[in-house]
């Protein structure tokens, strides 16, 4: 997002909306079922049945890359879905071409989703760290090779990120399969244990999705009627960069949220309910901690942030109006985001 706001308004408005439809229909989506992972997991974990904990996860990915089916036939018709919404015919046009190219990633994510629970359910936290850091410090080059030096545009971008995923995918993949700590973990195949896994997997994998797609769209929903007011390249422009900035902040309570989760569930598997609701009470208080440090911070540089997004100053300013908003966002997300972890 950040490069396509210096090329022009259309691409960035285009992949803005394409974006909000494919995590509407589909990144929400496989988010909220895999978070039903880390309840199976992470009980499995903490009561030491091993086995259980691998067959649990290759019966998430088989359901999770199912589900992938049906969205990547809905992704095909993203510009017709779009025209049909009466978002602009210039935008929806850019937002099909993106949501083809964004394809790319759909699966590779599915079974990122997977791994990610896999091992954090076991608090094998520094591989998932390294690899992200690897990835990111992969798609950046790439990104740019693929937007500004190849001329690619937005279809560039939607390429690097699915390049960037299956990178991802293929550093955790590698680690699942070598690295000792997963020895006793390590994923298993067997048809009648994986449909069971599968059968356990869905009933609580579907209130999780529904708990997570609730959320996520509401913010979503917004892009899609900016992009019927007057001036829809500039109004889906502006609220595309304000939630971009509100869900990479999210990701802080989020994973905060993720980690109570496992060390909750854990516990419980293990008997040790004093354990649990310690566990609960610190990560609340690191994310109050977090909602006031994180808020100060960007009313403070209120004025400049758009810039990091966008050479247009009427971009900009209209962001810096938009920040007393994002920062009462910051502060619910904080709490809300740490609570439904330690729910699910």
């Amino acid at each position: 997002m950040m490069m396509l706001g210096h090329l022009s308004e259309l691409s960035l408005s285009g992949a803005s909306i394409a974006t909000s439809l494919t995590n509407v229909t589909g990144f929400s989506l496989l988010l909220g079922m895999a978070s039903g992972l880390e309840t199976l997991c992470g009980q499995a974990y903490g009561a030491e049945q091993y086995k259980k904990l691998g067959i649990y996860t290759t019966g998430a990915i088989i359901s999770l890359l199912l589900v992938c089916i049906p969205i990547s036939i809905l992704w095909l018709f993203m510009d017709k879905i779009l025209i049909f919404m009466h978002q602009d015919p210039l935008i929806s046009i850019e937002a099909g071409k993106y949501s083809i190219w964004l394809l790319i990633s759909l699966f590779p994510s599915a079974i990122l989703q997977a791994l990610t629970r896999y091992l954090q359910t076991q608090s094998l936290i520094l591989p998932m760290v390294v690899s992200s850091i690897a990835t990111l410090c992969f798609h950046v080059p790439i990104c740019w090779l693929c937007v500004f030096t190849l001329d690619f545009g937005s279809v560039g971008a939607a390429f690097s990120i699915g390049l960037s995923y299956w990178f991802n995918l293929l550093l955790l993949g590698l680690y699942v399969k070598y690295s000792k700590s997963c020895e006793k973990t390590r994923l298993y195949f067997s048809k009648e244990e994986v449909l069971a896994s599968i059968r356990e997997f869905f009933p609580l994998a579907i209130p999780s999705a529904c708990m997570v797609c609730l959320e996520w769209w509401t913010f979503e929903i917004v892009i899609l009627l900016a992009g019927v007011l007057p001036n829809p390249q500039l109004e889906t422009s502006v609220l595309s960069i304000c939630l971009l900035i509100a869900s990479t902040h999210y990701f802080l309570p989020f994973s905060l949220g993720a980690g109570a989760s496992t060390r909750v569930s854990n516990e419980l598997g293990a008997g040790n309910h004093e354990a649990a609701k310690m566990a609960v009470r610190a990560a609340l208080t690191i994310s109050m901690a977090d909602a006031i440090i994180s808020g100060s911070i960007f009313y403070c540089c209120r004025h400049i942030v758009g810039y990091a997004f966008s050479n247009e100053k009427e971009v900009a300013d209209y962001i810096s109006k938009m920040a007393p908003f994002l920062c009462i966002l910051m502060v619910s997300d904080c709490i809300q985001g740490v609570l439904s972890g330690i729910n699910s």
